[in-house]
């Protein structure tokens, strides 16, 4: 119905309408009666801070010296630490009635059960079953937590984990 009003109008030059539908979509009519929707799309992100402590190595299939010359001085016995910056992006359609992807209260729920909660303060070797069998890299640290926080988040939301291991390290997963 929409539609078919907007198209009677005069069609000397590009119009651009705001339509209001379960999503903000906007509504381009060309001189040529072409229609084009796009979709409001956004992201949001939140970052935490996350003490972790780990001993690099794979004692399943690297020998001692194998784990020493890979992992260098991160393959110590006694452990090695990190004030992790996690930052965690949700993408997805901007709500017209609240103007939001999705609620920052929200977001910070699932941080705090899929990432504060498993992870801060902990020894990742010990502490977490996922890396009894992975490696504790920040790599399989970003998978743990987006595989974590995929199961809680709305379905396809989750766009981005991003760690700084450090101000120069920075790993970035995003799910593939």
């Amino acid at each position: 119905h929409l539609l078919t009003s907007l198209l009677q109008l005069e069609k000397k030059t590009t119009t651009v309408y705001t339509v209001h539908f379960c999503f903000s979509v906007n509504c381009f009519i060309h001189k040529d009666s072409s229609i084009y929707f796009a979709i409001k799309v956004g992201t949001i992100g939140r970052e935490n801070i996350c003490s972790l402590k780990s001993d690099l190595k794979n004692i399943n299939s690297l020998s001692a010296e194998e784990n020493k010359r890979i992992f260098g001085k991160c393959n110590n016995p006694n452990g090695h630490g990190h004030n992790y910056k996690v930052e965690i992006t949700v993408r997805g359609k901007i709500d017209p009635e609240t103007g939001m992807v999705m609620n920052l209260t929200d977001l910070k729920h699932y941080i705090e059960e899929a990432v504060m909660k498993p992870l801060d303060h902990k020894n990742l070797d010990k502490d977490v079953p996922y890396f009894a069998n992975a490696v504790s890299t920040t790599e399989n640290l970003a998978v743990f937590i987006w595989d974590s926080l995929v199961k809680l988040l709305p379905q396809n939301a989750l766009y981005e984990v991003k760690i700084h291991e450090t101000d120069k390290n920075i790993v970035v997963y995003r799910g593939e």
